[in-house]
């Protein structure tokens, strides 16, 4: 059920629909029940195939990092290792932490490992579906919440990014549940109750414990009361005061769980400031991609997260987003009204969490590479208001022909099967999908960032495997270099196979192809990884190679 009230506000902040009317056609019983199918369908997708994905870039040092987080605890918190090994320090351990206490308490091991990662990931990314549909049914009803929900599982950012990106996802979606109780709060200031405070705590606690732009959601939470109070026709202060008294059992919490999952952060009172300098200056020799140019990562234009919207966003779902910025326009006057502010409320720090963190990378330009991946938390709010915006907008065709309202159905209805259709050629890689304004995922290979994750090197390993299976290993076994972490390729290399740093003396070479890294050494090519017409992996035999065609380039 709708809760009281909240199909009545999303008129007033998104258009001029009437409240009976609105409250009539956003309370359909029949879209939770698609939306419950919707997860229940998305919660066996990841059952059935969590196990098909490569292990990203960053992962064996997270999973380090988890382990020494473990063995801090674990020894009184005497081993103090966890908070010398790289920068990682810098970061909450909090996902590491729960994977490295699985495999001490031997659930998972060897390949194994790396799949329970993928699962636990993948679960997070579900628990954000449902929280994205759970906040937008709040505010726009039950069709709206639908929405959203379907427009976040097409976007292959999300939906094939949350079996790998093990610290964006997880952040992403503790920073949605932070962004859905804020919400509550609003709705129940002065006095939340104290389920509402204690989900605040711990969804705030639990985005600390990944990373400091949790500072972001505390933002929200603040401008959205500092408004709150502003509504008031009298004790302002007061209100303001009785609402930030009331919100200390979350901050409690909130801080209990950091300082659980983040340590280092704890240990002196600058540090999370420390965290912060770092990482509004973070920057290292590594290259990306933006439009076909190829750049140093300090060196991005305060466009490349826009830029990375538009291209990575399934078209329908910057359609919705751009009706709902349309329909909140034409609600601006309503802002005037005594009526009108109060209905927006909640609003605001949805628009917020969706539009902020653009605002401060066009004007900030910091340093980032991978896409959208560091900014993956924008993702569910932009999917909360564009669900919103396409709900509204059909509900201003109600007064069109019938024929119109059905071509417009049918053309959403091809849009949704299209995005699906691209997904399931992509798989398991459906987090490298690209709409039609980078000319669709092929024509975006070479231009835009394509496999950073270099996760379709296990399919590689395993051709690799085939073919020397058919072949036999000798006694001495193959070196296979690998464009990549190492263990990238050796959980999955066969026995009698091994990887090297050495490339140059190499039998083999498994390269992704993100960057032209499949170019830095020669060897004919015996096998290929290849989705929707681009190849993103390749293997190479070099064991033909002598003298200088063997050097690296």
């Amino acid at each position: 059920m709708i809760p009281p009230g909240a199909a009545a506000r999303a008129p007033a902040a998104v258009g001029g629909a009437s409240i009976e009317t609105a409250a009539a056609e956003l309370h359909a019983p029949f879209a939770q029940w698609v939306a419950l199918a919707v997860l229940a369908l998305a919660a066996g997708f990841v059952l059935l195939t969590f196990d098909q994905h490569g292990i990203s870039n960053d992962e064996e040092v997270q999973h380090v990092y988890g382990r020494l987080l473990l063995d801090f605890y674990l020894s009184g918190f005497a081993d103090r290792q966890a908070f010398e090994y790289k920068n990682l320090y810098l970061y909450g351990g909090f996902f590491d932490l729960v994977a490295a206490a699985l495999e001490r308490a031997g659930v998972a091991e060897g390949a194994a490992l790396w799949d329970l990662r993928h699962l636990i990931s993948a679960g997070f990314g579900l628990a954000g579906l449902a929280g994205t549909w759970l906040l937008a049914r709040r505010l726009a009803g039950e069709w709206a919440g639908l929405a959203a929900l379907v427009l976040l599982l097409l976007t292959g950012a999300w939906s094939g990014a949350m079996f790998t990106h093990t610290k964006d996802i997880p952040f992403a979606t503790t920073m949605l549940w932070a962004l859905y109780f804020s919400v509550r709060v609003l709705d129940t200031l002065p006095a939340p109750p104290w389920r509402v405070l204690a989900g605040l705590g711990v969804a705030l606690g639990c985005a600390f414990g990944l990373r400091i732009g949790a500072v972001f959601a505390v933002f929200y939470l603040g401008v959205g009361m500092l408004a709150a109070a502003t509504l008031q026709p009298e004790g302002r202060l007061r209100f303001a005061l009785r609402g930030v008294l009331a919100l200390l059992p979350a901050a409690a919490i909130a801080l209990a769980l950091g300082a659980l999952f983040w340590p280092w952060a704890a240990m002196a009172p600058g540090n999370v400031f420390t965290a912060m300098s770092a990482f509004s200056h973070f920057s290292f020799e590594l290259d990306t991609v933006l439009a076909g140019r190829v750049m140093k990562v300090g060196e991005v234009p305060g466009h490349y997260l826009a830029a990375y919207l538009l291209v990575r966003l399934p078209e329908l779902f910057l359609a919705g987003v751009a009706l709902a910025l349309l329909a909140g326009a034409r609600a601006l006057p309503a802002l005037a009204t005594a009526q009108g502010r109060p209905a927006a409320l909640p609003w605001l720090p949805v628009v917020l969490a969706a539009l902020f963190p653009l605002a401060y990378t066009l004007l900030a330009a910091p340093p980032l590479y991978n896409g959208l991946r560091h900014f993956s938390f924008v993702l569910a709010p932009l999917a909360v208001l564009a669900g919103a915006g396409l709900v509204h907008a059909w509900q201003g065709l109600r007064a069109r022909p019938p024929l119109l309202r059905r071509a417009v159905l049918a053309a959403c209805a091809l849009a949704v099967l299209g995005q699906l259709g691209l997904l399931a050629r992509l798989h398991p890689y459906q987090y490298l999908a690209y709409n039609r304004l980078a000319g669709g995922t092929h024509g975006a290979a070479g231009g835009w960032e394509q496999d950073y994750w270099a996760s379709s090197l296990r399919e590689a390993v395993l051709a690799l495997d085939a073919l020397v299976a058919r072949e036999g290993v000798p006694a001495q076994g193959y070196t296979v270099a690998v464009c990549a972490e190492p263990l990238q390729a050796q959980v999955w290399l066969a026995p009698g196979l091994r990887a090297t740093r050495d490339w140059w003396g190499a039998d083999f070479y498994l390269s992704p192809t993100h960057m032209g890294c499949d170019a830095a050494l020669r060897g004919r090519v015996v096998a290929q990884v290849e989705r929707a017409g681009i190849v993103l992996a390749v293997v190479k035999d070099r064991r033909a190679l002598v003298g200088e065609d063997r050097r690296p380039r």
